[in-house]
């Protein structure tokens, strides 16, 4: 039987937290203030500056996050495979950094397509590893809250760049309806520093954890065998990767929600305003999301989250006011908040820690390639019915997948060690 990995006892905490988590909180936080200034408002910039119908705007979203997926499945079953997480990590938030300069070149949805996969694939490579690597510092009891810190710092970090990206926009182009092309090189040229400086941080403090490795698993050269993946994995997981599935085919590219706020008349400004509460509301929530997941369970609360996912793409689906699309994306970052940390704890409270990095990547996969497919639909549910039923769709889904999550998936015990507060 493969014992559990322990964390270092002689390790000095931060701010509460294992080194090893508030540096990569650090990580993150430096990485969405940069994509967020960069690729928030792709969408706008291919509705509004190269013309791109709705249809491809959701193709090129979709197909960022199914390369994005890919390369998750992989990297994650490397990571267990040659046992060094913060490796492949800092591989993957490099090959990120560099490609995004190239958005400056950018002069055709081709050419935003190929600059985005790039991205994704660095995205891709990095997040299986990294999150194995956020579980494998801490005990289960502490999984919670550890996840939704990093996502706390992930969203502070997002807000952070949107906020920038609102500065921006006020002084190049105030409050006009559409994207200046000029105003996007500008918030292209903001992103690029804080990337560069997030590597630098992953190099220098972040720390390897590597499992305790038998000679047999020290001798095993990694090859990939699509037929092992599974091998070891509760069934409980399995059938969590069947509702995500369910879940997310209606859980299109967020692009959707912006393009939907410039559908009713909202500017540029506005629109990026809304994005820095969405990410505020997000912040706020995902720790507290986190430790009453600690407490009361990840099941019930990813089903909470995901109800309120259903109220709220209805909302954007009915509303007519600008009031109202302001008060939704608000919400909307309720929703990531409660969910996004929460899921990542179920997943290693399900899977033993010599396989994370490969769950981690099988759950990260199935949500990515599931997406293309999710946000081919909402643009075709967009361009031949209308904008509202891509959001009626989505919330049907959603309510399915929570009686989907209540039904057949029943919460894994969790052992919290003698002493433990």
């Amino acid at each position: 039987m493969k014992q559990e990995m322990k964390p270092t006892a002689s390790e000095k905490r931060i701010m509460g937290f294992a080194p090893n988590v508030f540096f990569l909180g650090i990580v993150s936080f430096l990485t969405d203030i940069s994509s967020e200034i960069i690729f928030t408002l792709v969408p706008l910039f291919l509705a509004n500056v190269l013309g791109a119908t709705t249809t491809v705007i959701g193709f090129v979203g979709g197909l960022s996050d199914s390369t994005e997926a890919i390369f998750k499945i992989l990297s994650g079953y490397l990571s267990d495979k040659i046992n060094r997480c913060k490796s492949l990590a800092l591989f993957g938030y490099g090959f990120s950094a560099l490609s995004k300069p190239f958005m400056l070149l950018a002069n055709s949805w081709g050419i935003v397509t190929g600059v985005r996969f790039a991205d994704r694939v660095g995205k891709g490579v990095r997040s299986s590893p990294r999150d194995a690597l956020i579980a494998n510092s801490v005990e289960v009891y502490e999984r919670g809250r550890s996840f939704g810190l990093h996502k706390a710092m992930d969203s502070l970090g997002a807000t952070l760049g949107l906020g920038i990206a609102a500065v921006v926009i006020y002084f190049t182009q105030s409050g006009s309806l559409t994207l200046k092309p000029e105003t996007y090189t500008t918030l292209v040229w903001w992103g690029i520093i804080p990337a560069f400086l997030a590597v630098l941080v992953l190099a220098v403090f972040v720390k390897e954890k590597r499992r305790p490795q038998n000679t047999a698993q020290a001798d095993m050269k990694p090859h990939f065998n699509f037929r092992t993946l599974f091998s070891g994995m509760d069934s409980r997981f399995k059938l969590f990767l069947l509702v995500m599935f369910l879940f997310t085919l209606g859980n299109s590219s967020d692009y959707f929600v912006i393009l939907r706020a410039q559908d009713m008349g909202v500017s540029v400004l506005a629109i990026s305003l809304m994005l820095v509460v969405f990410n505020l509301t997000y912040t706020l929530i995902s720790l507290p999301a986190g430790l009453l997941s600690d407490r009361i369970g990840r099941r019930r609360v990813i089903a909470m989250g995901w109800l309120f996912y259903a109220l709220v793409y209805l909302g954007f689906a009915v509303t007519e006011s600008q009031i109202g699309i302001w008060i939704l994306f608000g919400c909307y970052g309720l929703y990531y908040g409660i969910v996004e940390g929460v899921a990542k704890a179920f997943v290693a409270d399900m899977i033993p820690p010599d396989k994370r990095g490969t769950a981690y990547g099988l759950y990260q996969g199935v949500v990515g390639l599931t997406l293309l497919p999710a946000s081919l639909i909402a643009g075709i549910l967009w361009d031949s019915i209308g904008s509202a039923a891509p959001f009626y769709f989505g919330a049907a889904l959603a309510l399915l997948a929570v009686i989907g999550l209540l039904v057949f998936i029943k919460e894994p015990p969790k052992k919290k060690p003698a002493g433990a507060v």
